[in-house]
């Protein structure tokens, strides 16, 4: 279980995140959406702990975010960013290799080696494993992060959850790749122990694959819970000052927003 209570952060005299609570259960994919400026990235950066709150706080399970170590956050928890520079030539293998980092002293173990081959087949980036990731178009870096990400939190944690956050993933990919990520993080945060929070800019892709969505507000959550309760005309007038019309296909049931 992931929780935040009370999280409070401010930046350049005024607050980004107000007062936010909210609780994140494991084995569902919970998608935090809004328009620009919002507070969400913000949100998930207080609770990836990559950001201190002026005032609440973030507990992993019954600890506090706080006083986890660097290291021991660093197996339990992995972040997707919205892009990811490398400054260096690295090929792409030792590239998805550092999502192990925490997990090893010294070099690399069997497991090791293992799971970075597991998380760059589910991604499908394989074949790149001897390039230079530099040689990699936007969208095929993109899904090498995710491997890299994944392979830090591939396996159980001994007595904790595995915590997964990602802040506007889709970032580089076309259409396929963005629904192909959707359902294959979708699986993965169907775990018993695996606690995935993300942003999303696309509304749809959020209705579709989101099991929980948190609407934000001007740094306040304005609506918390499944797809028909979140994103309703009045919600979204809101939160967006546009007014969507709600499609649901007859078939899936599947809800559509179509904006004029």
């Amino acid at each position: 279980m992931l929780a935040a209570s009370d999280l409070v952060y401010r930046a350049g005299g005024r607050a980004i995140i107000e007062n936010v609570s909210a609780t994140f259960e494991p084995g569902r994919l919970h998608m935090i959406i809004g328009a620009n400026g919002a507070g969400k990235s913000t949100l998930v950066k207080l609770l990836a702990r990559i950001l201190r709150p002026h005032a609440g706080r973030v507990t992993y399970g019954a600890r506090d975010a706080s006083r986890l170590s660097d290291r021991e956050l660093a197996t339990q928890r992995a972040v997707l960013s919205q892009a990811v520079e490398v400054a260096f030539p690295i090929p792409v293998y030792e590239l998805v290799m550092m999502g192990r980092y925490p997990h090893f002293r010294g070099r690399p173990g069997i497991t090791d080696e293992r799971i970075c081959e597991e998380a760059m087949r589910y991604f499908d980036v394989s074949e790149f494993s001897e390039r230079g990731y530099g040689s990699l178009s936007g969208g095929e870096r993109q899904r090498v992060n995710f491997a890299r990400v994944l392979a830090q939190v591939w396996e159980p944690v001994s007595g904790s959850a595995r915590y997964l956050f990602l802040d506007e993933p889709l970032t580089f990919l076309d259409i396929r790749h963005q629904i192909d990520f959707m359902q294959k993080v979708r699986k993965f945060a169907l775990q018993p122990d695996v606690v995935a929070v993300g942003v999303l800019h696309d509304l749809n892709l959020a209705a579709r694959f989101a099991d929980r969505l948190i609407l934000m507000d001007h740094g306040r959550v304005l609506a918390d819970g499944g797809k028909v309760d979140v994103l309703t005309a009045e919600h979204l007038h809101t939160a967006f000052e546009v007014t969507p019309t709600l499609l649901t296909n007859p078939t899936t049931g599947e809800l559509h927003l179509a904006f004029d």
